[in-house]
């Protein structure tokens, strides 16, 4: 494997500078002639193909089952075969039937071919072409082109620390996925986008048909320029069955299925392997209608190129593209019957036809027969290696679809001309006292990032560009539609940048395979209905995660979302938009392939956004508002604060350099920024001798330490992060919580409070400020009585010995006023931050009852005083008495550390039974 690696290294090296023939950024540059299509089929031709179709499933049926002999030179004993059969057979031989038909194209005209392989498990096929044309031991030496090679070709295969049974970052020439179905379709649309020369052939598998992301994917030509886009081939191949079942589209009469796919926007060419062993005449049709939808396509691209672009006019349609039906036997060319069974054509083939070969001297019988019905010794010569003959149906290079640079999109990959981030930043002159929107800010940056960058970036959006307030794109780009345009249409073009569909598989499927064909882009969407993409995400973060370990896959852009609209807004739409769950999901990888950004204000998003669209190889998660909010940075520290992930708002708290804070107060994202800093306000003003450290949180991975250390935990990377050793405990002091009106009936529901900022039970139960709704105390069972706990003891005891109820206005805060108006540099205090807090002063001798706030302030530095006097001695007595301490009200065994008390102070009697 090291050999391998290092001579990959070397091969690398001498091809990452190339490119394709095509300058994709000139439009000029397109051909402006069809290509000539293939002259007349020859027997040669065909019994190339047909010869490289049976070394294909001749290796492909070899991975399956064997481990040892792989030319079956001697015998087949259950020593050769695996003890655990995994793979699937079934939609094999045709992916390798397709395989040797497009290899036949690209040597005879020139095209440029990407092949994306929809079926699940569909393995064996691709490696086995992959290793014929040559690729896989360039990139893999230690499986060589010889009998060895073979031998480890077939026994890595489903095997432990060997490949997957799908096709794989580790499968060259692939972009997508196979273990999980569906987004076959949008991938090739979404690698063809920007590239006019390719030619994507799909094959997408009848149960893979049935999925909801493939079903939407058929609505993407629709999306497709022929001017400025290259061309898909969809190969729609019907093998009859899924796992254990007949599939729909397989079943479906030809005429209904012909107007199902003309309707949506194809010209089907069926063809029918009608008698499995009639293998001539299926080559030949696949031959003729292969040419045949190539002549069209570039009679498509021409008509588009020179200037006749179809439906340029009100109420045109696009032209039909063309595609393939391809039905044909499951498990073609396979066992026919096995232990008196129908096996071929039917269900039973759809993975391993014969699973007790390791047991069975029957089966093993029957698999060398398969075998040796495909002549592996007119295929491969004595070593082992493809004969001279067959290797020529291989086309040379870059040309070979498992070693197009296309499918290695790294090698294509160009950075962005990001805008000036200064020239778009919001200057900040006093924090939180202006407004502005973070996404129409960010919009502006986004519309010069199009203009710099004209052919290898598109944004990408479920019908809400304008919604998430980037709608500024607009002024240099129109958003992308090929269908019939009405006058009453806004900012729809022939060609565009923007890509807008309601699905958001659609979306995330096209974006995919434009970064994994070497482009830049973004996925904008709301919060709550990016989870519709969950298992989407999932399978690209597997796929960077593994291609990062793979030296000879190339670093490609990263993915970006942006979603707006988040939960914390949604006063509209209410609850069924109120869903931030995707953050949890994204966290659950690890911080190597994945970034979640919070930003706070407008400029910290412009600062996120200029990085994330600089990295590679991650999926990076953007959260933020799209309605005016404070900015609390100016341009060079929203910089600074983003380059450092994690901050100190020092505007917001009121910490002594040097000492230790009471308080720490974290935030991440917009709302909850809000809220803090005018909670941290609100404490300064009434308690001004509290110390408080305000924390923001930009990158959430920060607190996994530097990208590949391993993760910490994250108390003491704050210490070391923040304020060099100086940050504090994060262990919060508990805040005083006056108790509830006196006058309010308790015969009010039983709610759960709100978690308080340390750990311990309420007194009482939550007060929502500002809509009047207040319950009454919670009944002894429930309490936990906290008396004798510093201020908040102080407050309650005079509160209690009040006369008459305290009476608050909507949205006051429980406790008396204290100190100064508030931090300068935060204006009006709570009301400016957006909160709508409207305070009643408190003072000395109100008519409301209220203790004289010297009395308060006496009996507190009393109370609090004798409070850390008794957890002193308690502290004592723990290290000096063998015996834990025992609560002087309680009669032993009940001891002090297990009653409900604080700061040493004893604990209440039990409740009566």
């Amino acid at each position: 494997m090291v050999s391998g690696r290092l001579s990959l290294a070397n091969f690398l090296h001498n091809r990452q500078t190339e490119r394709m023939p095509t300058d994709r950024s000139d439009p000029s540059t397109i051909p402006t002639a069809a290509e000539p299509a293939s002259r007349a089929l020859d027997g040669t031709n065909l019994k190339l193909v047909d010869a490289w179709w049976r070394a294909a499933n001749y290796l492909s049926v070899g991975q399956i089952y064997l481990r040892d002999n792989p030319l079956l030179r001697r015998p087949l004993e259950a020593g050769d075969v695996k003890v655990r059969l995994l793979g699937h057979w079934g939609t094999t031989p045709g992916l390798n039937f397709i395989w040797a038909h497009l290899n036949r194209l690209i040597r005879e005209q020139g095209t440029s071919m990407l092949f994306v392989a929809g079926p699940g498990h569909g393995g064996p096929a691709t490696v086995a072409n992959a290793w014929l044309e040559g690729t896989y031991s360039e990139v893999f030496s230690h499986v060589g082109e010889d009998e060895d090679g073979l031998k480890e070709l077939f026994r890595q295969f489903s095997f432990p620390g060997g490949i997957p049974s799908h096709a794989a970052p580790e499968t060259p020439g692939s972009i997508n996925e196979g273990g999980e179905l569906g987004y076959s379709l949008a991938h090739a649309f979404g690698a063809v986008f920007d590239n006019p020369d390719l030619v994507a052939a799909v094959v997408i598998g009848d149960g893979e048909a049935e999925t909801g992301p493939l079903s939407a994917s058929w609505q993407s030509s629709t999306f497709l320029d022929p001017a400025r886009d290259g061309a898909v081939l969809p190969i729609l191949h019907l093998n009859g069955y899924k796992i254990a079942n007949p599939t729909v589209l397989a079943r479906m009469p030809e005429s209904r299925l012909r107007k199902l796919l003309e309707g949506h926007g194809y010209a089907p060419q069926f063809v029918t392997v009608a008698e499995p062993a009639d293998t001539a005449r299926a080559h030949e049709d696949m031959a003729r209608a292969l040419d045949e939808c190539l002549t069209e396509i570039r009679a498509i691209q021409l008509k588009a190129r020179s200037g006749g672009a179809p439906g340029a006019d009100a109420g045109d349609d696009v032209p039909p593209w063309p595609m393939i039906v391809l039905r044909s036997p499951k498990g073609w060319t396979g066992p026919a019957i096995v232990d008196g069974l129908q096996v071929e054509g039917t269900w039973r083939a759809h993975q391993v036809p014969l699973a007790e070969v390791a047991t069975n001297a029957e089966h093993r019988e029957q698999l060398r027969g398969w075998m040796h019905s495909y002549r592996p010794e007119e295929l491969f010569d004595d070593d082992g290696r493809l004969r001279g003959e067959v290797r020529a149906h291989s086309p040379a290079g870059d040309a070979r679809m498992s070693a197009t640079p296309f499918a290695n999109g790294g090698r294509l990959l160009q950075d962005l001309r990001l805008p000036a981030y200064a020239d778009h930043a919001v200057d900040v002159d006093l924090p939180g006292r202006d407004r502005v929107s973070p996404m129409l800010t960010l919009g502006g940056w986004v519309r010069d990032l199009i203009r710099a960058n004209p052919s290898n970036f598109r944004l990408f959006g479920p019908d809400e560009t304008a919604s998430n307030r980037l709608q500024a794109v607009y002024e240099v780009t129109g958003k992308v539609w090929e269908s019939s345009l009405l006058p009453v249409d806004e900012h729809l073009a022939r060609a565009g940048r923007v890509m807008e569909v309601l699905s958001e598989h659609l979306c995330q499927g096209w974006l995919e395979g434009y970064l994994l064909t070497g482009r830049h882009g973004i996925f904008n969407c709301y919060e709550a209905f990016v989870h519709i993409v969950d298992s989407m995400f999932n399978q690209h973060a597997k796929w960077l995660k593994v291609s990062r370990a793979l030296p000879w896959r190339m670093p490609i852009a990263s993915l970006n979302y942006v979603l707006s609209s988040h939960v914390w807004q949604q006063d509209h739409n209410g609850f069924s938009h109120q869903d931030p769950g995707f953050i949890d999901h994204v966290v659950n990888k690890k911080a190597e392939v994945i970034r979640v950004y919070l930003p706070p204000d407008a400029n910290t998003l412009l600062a996120t956004m200029e990085h994330c669209l600089a990295s590679k190889d991650l999926v990076n998660v953007v959260i933020a508002g799209k309605q005016p909010s404070p900015g609390w940075l100016g341009p060079d520290e929203a910089a600074a604060h983003c380059a450092r992930g994690i901050g100190l708002f020092g505007f917001a708290g009121s910490e002594v350099p040097g000492e230790e804070p009471d308080v720490v107060m974290a935030c991440a994202g917009d709302v909850p920024t809000v809220e803090t800093v005018a909670a941290a306000d609100l404490l300064r003003r009434r308690i001004p001798e509290l110390r408080i450290r305000v924390v923001n949180v930009v990158d959430l991975m920060r607190l996994h330490g530097p990208a590949g250390a391993p993760a910490r935990p994250v108390r003491p990377r704050l210490r070391r992060a923040l304020h060099g050793g100086q940050a504090g405990r994060l262990r919060l002091p508990r805040l005083p919580v006056a108790d509830p009106p006196a006058h309010l009936p308790a015969h009010q529901p039983c709610q759960r409070a709100r978690a308080r900022l340390q750990g311990g039970g309420d007194d009482h139960h939550a007060v929502r400020h500002g809509d009047g709704e207040r319950c009454g105390p919670l009944p002894a069972r429930h309490r936990r009585d906290r008396q004798g706990a510093g201020f908040g003891r102080a407050l309650r005891r005079a509160a209690a010995g009040a006369a008459g109820p305290t009476v608050r206005g909507p949205g006051a805060h429980p406790l008396p006023r204290r100190g100064s108006g508030g931090h300068p540099q935060l204006g009006a205090g709570a009301a400016a931050l957006g909160n709508g807090v409207a305070e009643r002063p408190l003072t000395a001798g109100s008519a409301h009852g209220n203790p004289p706030l010297a009395a308060v302030r006496r009996r507190s530095r009393r109370s609090w005083s004798a409070g850390r006097s008794a957890a002193a001695a308690a502290s004592r007595r723990r290290r000096t008495s063998p015996w834990p301490p025992f609560c002087p009200r309680h009669p032993p065994p009940t001891a002090l550390s297990r009653c409900r008390s604080w700061r040493g102070s004893p604990c209440p009697p039990p409740p009566p039974r």
